[in-house]
């Protein structure tokens, strides 16, 4: 099991279940939205995220047509990623994407997908 949170603590969640796998997202939005060059995520089962304190301090945000990605509406954390037919990042039915900056029990797996990788800012090595 993992457990997460948001900065301010305000949120906090577990994963009931296996990582299936890990993406770095290179896409613009992705970017924009984490203030960084990419968003990774975990994805992992749907019903194995399980928010257990804060529920009512997660705000949505639909960011295009289909994707909903949520974060803390006190401190900004950005919590998850999926999309309208409740697919990861990678576009898989019952599937959810989360942030592994939220992830309080270290994950040492390796990033298993790069995804918009023509996106990449020049400004990296």
């Amino acid at each position: 099991m993992y457990q997460g949170s948001c900065l301010c603590g305000a949120v906090r969640y577990e994963i009931q279940g296996p990582i299936d796998s890990t993406s770095n997202c290179w896409c613009t939005m992705c970017q924009k939205q984490h203030g960084a060059a990419s968003g990774p995520y975990a994805n992992v089962a749907s019903n194995a995220f399980k928010v257990v304190q804060g529920g009512e301090m997660i705000t949505r945000y639909a960011s295009s047509p289909g994707v909903e990605r949520t974060f803390c509406k006190v401190c900004g954390s950005n919590l998850t990623w999926q999309d309208g037919g409740h697919g990861d990042c990678i576009g898989r039915i019952g599937r959810i994407g989360i942030t592994l900056g939220t992830f309080d029990t270290p994950y040492d797996g390796k990033v298993t997908h790069d995804l918009y990788f023509e996106s990449k800012p020049g400004w990296l090595p």
